[in-house]
């Protein structure tokens, strides 16, 4: 299976993969006698890879793809600061080797983590260009108006601009508590605390119940396990509210449409599977 050069060249040791793209950028990386630009791919059990003429063999890295319910007042870190004592998420999972973590959580907040050797997924994932989503149990104090959860959706101004528009619902509304569900495609560091907190709801507690279709399920706190070929799936497959929130952004962007000529409507309710993922409906 072919993939980038320089992932190849760094599961050889010859550096990290920036280190590797710039070898291959000062011409010293030959594919089948060529040599390559950074970016070019190659398939080490059939080409011939050299670096500086001499051929290089990689062995193949086995993917590994973790899922963890991280506890509250646990850093999503890998190290913590100097002054901080806390426990952090690679502390309590016990696996060698470097490990990308995908959907960090601030250190009051507890749920769905993954952590993976998977650079590509990983960037896949995180980046907000692609759209992916993550979800959100959210428990506030009072109960949001209509108004205020149309303005939570189309996104506030934040201290560093404007928050993304994402969805978000009532799921059981109280005077004194409610609980939501907010699911977002991007994000900006404590966004779902800091946009409760300034439209009049600060967050009592933020569990994180999904990734992509992947759900927390059963999975106790502080507990983790190697996920399976469905579940992985799972993960890289955005929730059905990813095209609503699509729309909305393109609708606010655009700001063409008339107050009240279009309703907006709502994305369909998923039924659930045993360990919490999302099913895909079939067309």
């Amino acid at each position: 299976m072919e993939e980038r050069v320089q992932k190849i060249m760094a599961r050889a040791n010859l550096g990290s993969r920036r280190a590797c793209e710039e070898i291959i950028n000062e011409g010293r990386v030959q594919v089948n006698g060529e040599i390559i630009q950074a970016g070019a791919k190659a398939d080490p059990a059939r080409d011939v890879i050299e670096v500086d003429g001499q051929r290089i063999e990689a062995s193949k890295e086995e993917n590994v793809y973790v899922v963890f319910h991280k506890p509250k007042n646990v850093l999503s870190t890998d190290l913590p600061h100097k002054s901080d004592d806390r426990q952090t998420v690679r502390e309590l999972i016990p696996l060698e080797g470097h490990l990308f973590t995908i959907g960090r959580l601030d250190a009051e907040s507890e749920g769905l983590m993954v952590l993976t050797n998977d650079g590509d997924l990983a960037n896949r994932i995180a980046h907000p260009r692609y759209g992916h989503t993550k979800t959100y149990k959210v428990i506030v104090y009072g109960l949001p108006s209509a108004e205020t959860l149309e303005k939570w959706q189309n996104g506030i101004h934040l201290e560093e601009g404007m928050s993304a528009p994402c969805y978000v619902r009532i799921v059981r509304g109280d005077r004194k508590l409610s609980t939501l569900e907010v699911v977002m495609t991007e994000g900006k560091k404590r966004q779902i605390r800091r946009v409760a907190s300034q439209l009049g709801h600060p967050v009592k507690h933020l569990i994180r119940t999904h990734i992509g279709q992947l759900g927390i399920g059963t999975l106790r706190v502080g507990e983790w396990y190697h996920l399976r070929p469905h579940e992985v799936e799972a993960l890289t497959t955005p929730a059905d509210e990813a095209r609503y929130i699509e729309k909305r952004r393109k609708s606010h962007r655009s700001k063409s449409r008339r107050p009240g000529s279009q309703r907006r409507g709502t994305p369909p309710q998923k039924k659930q599977d045993q360990k919490g993922n999302r099913k895909r409906s079939k067309k």
